[in-house]
């Protein structure tokens, strides 16, 4: 079997991925922020000199990643208000503009305030799919939350109302920026076919490989961080279908 988790930069493993063979790439790069992310389990490097140097770094692994979806895949990109604006730009240049699905919203409550500016709780998900004809969606249902329809489904929007990990969750690894579960499950479920292989090549804590692997999806991922590696093996292995 084909190594699940690789100690290795997007770029490289990337490099290595046969074509069209992965339906879905879910990818949770860092955000620019300026600033190391340290937390107990890990930490990685997460500042540029411009945002145009990220964008560089980010093209040159979108443009060796694309290659590997079917045309009934999907790349989803997580990231946040630092750099929402010039990944979108990106992905028209690489994809183009028809190739765009969804700007996303994960609302996730948790978070400081501010004096001086409306308080930011959300982050930015940009769905974008290969071949608009073709690309494989199952709408998530939600619970819906009008009096009317109380007790019942209906189908989520494009605001993701998923609260963060909270300090006291078993999920929680204490890997900085780990993503809640029933997140990275909304996404796998709506966004790969049922036996696709979904791809995260900045794995982290390895939450994208273990929703995957619950839902009977191929886990793939890799990072740079092999702190990051070891927990997500650690938690992979105890994925019945891993």
């Amino acid at each position: 079997m084909t190594e699940v988790i690789r100690h290795a930069d997007w770029l490289d493993m990337a490099r290595t991925l046969p074509a069209g063979s992965v339906d879905l790439v879910y990818a949770d790069p860092p955000f620019n922020t300026g600033q190391p992310q340290t937390a107990r389990a890990g930490a990685y490097e997460d500042a540029w000199a411009t945002p145009a140097d990220w964008v560089a770094w980010l093209r040159a692994r979108l443009e060796t990643t694309l290659p590997c979806l079917k045309a009934s895949g999907s790349l989803l990109l997580h990231i946040d208000w630092r750099t929402c604006h010039h990944a979108r730009l990106l992905l028209d240049d690489l994809l183009s503009p028809d190739r765009f699905v969804n700007h996303l919203v994960w609302s996730y409550g948790l978070g400081g305030s501010s004096p001086r500016r409306f308080a930011r709780k959300h982050d930015d998900i940009l769905w974008y799919c290969v071949d608009p004809g073709c690309y494989w969606f199952e709408p998530p249902m939600v619970p819906a939350t009008s009096r009317r329809m109380s007790g019942q489904l209906k189908k989520a929007t494009d605001v993701l109302d998923i609260p963060s990990i909270n300090n006291m969750a078993a999920e929680r690894t204490g890997y900085p920026t780990q993503k809640p579960l029933a997140l990275l499950e909304l996404l796998i479920g709506a966004c790969c076919p049922p036996g696709g292989t979904v791809l995260d090549p900045c794995c982290g804590s390895g939450t994208t490989l273990v929703a995957a692997a619950g839902l009977g999806r191929v886990p793939l991922g890799c990072d740079a961080n092999p702190q990051a590696v070891s927990i997500a093996r650690s938690r992979l292995a105890a994925v019945p279908f891993a």
